[in-house]
C-alpha cells in the first residue's frame, strides 16, 4: 500500500514538548446505493491550507460545546445522552458526538440528516425552503451558533438515530493537531445532493469504496490511514440495507480505539497500528 499522509499537509509536533491533548471530533460515512450492485461513499479534498489538505476525508470536525448544550439534546431524534455515552464508553456527553455529525456534515456538505415534525425525512420540498436552508449553512459556516434556532424554526429534529457508531481512532503523537475521533455511517437521504463548502473543502465526489482504494494505490487520490481502513470496512456489499444491518449489529463495547504510533527506525519513518509487534515498545 502506498505511504499514508505522503503529500498531505499535516504539521509534526515538537519532539521536545509533550504531545497535545486530542480534541473530540465526528465524522460520518455518507453511504448510498449505486445503479448496478454495490454502494457509493461521499468524499470530500481538504482545501491545501486546512490540516490534512490535499487529502480525502470524510464530513466532519470537532465537537463544539454547543454540542452538548440542552438546546440541541431536545431536538435529537431516537438517542439519549446516557445511551450514547454508554456506547461511547464515557460517563456523559456522547449524545454531542451525534449532534456535531449532522451540524458538521450540514455545514460541509449542506446535507441535513433530519426528520420533519410528522417524522417523515427531511428533504426541501421547493425553491423557497431550499433557499432558506442554504442561508442556514452559511450562517453555520460563517460561525453562527443557529442550529437549535434552524430546528425551532422549521419543525425539525436531529435524525441521530439513523447513525450507526462505526469506529474510534485517535491521532498519532507525532502530529501537531490531535482528534479523539468517532466515526458514524449513515445513508444518505434522497433528494438531497451533498457539494463541497469551497473553503475547508475544494471538491467532492460519490465513488465505491473499492474504486477509492484503488485510485489511492494509483496514486490518484490522497487519503489518511483512518479513511483507508474505514473504506476497507465497508468494501464487498451489495446494498446500504445489507451494510447498515451489518453496522448497527457490531456492539459497540467491541469497537475498539485506534492510535497509530509513528517513530524514525534507520532514517525511515515506521507506523505502527495496534497490535501490531514493537506497537507496545513505543
Amino acid at each position: 500500500m502506498k505511504e499514508p499522509l505522503k503529500g498531505v499537509n499535516t504539521q509534526m509536533a515538537d519532539p521536545n514538548e509533550a504531545p497535545t491533548i486530542p480534541q473530540p471530533a465526528a465524522t460520518v460515512l455518507l453511504v448510498r446505493d449505486t445503479q448496478d450492485d454495490g454502494i457509493e461513499v461521499f468524499l470530500i479534498e481538504r482545501a491545501a491550507k486546512t490540516n490534512f489538505g490535499g487529502a480525502y476525508v470524510f464530513p466532519g470536525g470537532k465537537v463544539d460545546l454547543e454540542d452538548s448544550s440542552s438546546e440541541i439534546s431536545e431536538i435529537c431524534q431516537g438517542v439519549s445522552d446516557e445511551d450514547a455515552s454508554s456506547a461511547l464508553g464515557i460517563e456523559k456527553g456522547g449524545l454531542a458526538y451525534w449532534a456535531a455529525v449532522i451540524r458538521e456534515c450540514f455545514e460541509e456538505v449542506g446535507i441535513l440528516l433530519a426528520y420533519r415534525k410528522d417524522g417523515s425525512n427531511f428533504d426541501p420540498k421547493d425553491e423557497s425552503e431550499n433557499d432558506r436552508f442554504i442561508n442556514y449553512r452559511k450562517r453555520l459556516n460563517d460561525g453562527e451558533k443557529v442550529l437549535a434556532e434552524m430546528c425551532e424554526s422549521e419543525d425539525l429534529f436531529l435524525a441521530s438515530d439513523r447513525l450507526a457508531y462505526l469506529a474510534h481512532w485517535i491521532t498519532p503523537k507525532i502530529e501537531k493537531r490531535r482528534y479523539d475521533t468517532r466515526f458514524f455511517i449513515a445513508q444518505a437521504p434522497e433528494g438531497q445532493e451533498g457539494i463541497h463548502d469551497g473553503s475547508e473543502s475544494v471538491n467532492s465526489i460519490w465513488i465505491k469504496p473499492e474504486e477509492a482504494l484503488k485510485q489511492f494505490e494509483e496514486g490518484k487520490l490522497l487519503m489518511i490511514m483512518p479513511t483507508i481502513k474505514n473504506l476497507e470496512s465497508i468494501c464487498g456489499f451489495t446494498n446500504t440495507k445489507e451494510l447498515l444491518e451489518n453496522k448497527n449489529a457490531i456492539n459497540p463495547y467491541d469497537i475498539a480505539t485506534i492510535e497509530p504510533k509513528f517513530f524514525m527506525e534507520n532514517g525511515k519513518m515506521v507506523g505502527l497500528m495496534p497490535g501490531d509487534e514493537g506497537y507496545e515498545d513505543h
